[in-house]
């Protein structure tokens, strides 16, 4: 039987991550909170910051960036993690 964790994406007990998905204390944190339909939510709204902001993830200086928006999207953190305003999922968003 898989592990689980007590997702605080999801507010549910849900299949627990393999291994930490990002380095150090805060994947450690994320690791030990977030269950893998947790993080796949997190690389959906992932994507729209990336978009939103035009970052590259090949560039080591947007890991800061990233960093504050797992803190807010996880963790309630910080002002960073949000969907941006009038943002809908699916393509569904304002013209």
């Amino acid at each position: 039987m898989a592990n689980t964790v007590q997702c605080i994406v999801l507010k549910q007990a849900a299949e627990a991550m393999d291994r930490p998905p990002h380095p150090g204390e805060l994947g450690q944190r994320i690791f030990a909170n977030v269950s893998k339909q947790g993080w796949r939510k997190w690389l959906e709204r992932l994507t729209t910051i990336i978009n939103e902001n035009g970052l590259n993830t090949a560039d080591p200086r947007n890991l800061g960036l990233i960093e504050k928006h797992m803190l807010g999207f996880f963790f309630d953190e910080g002002n960073y993690g949000q969907a941006p305003a009038g943002f809908q999922a699916g393509g569904g968003g304002k013209k």
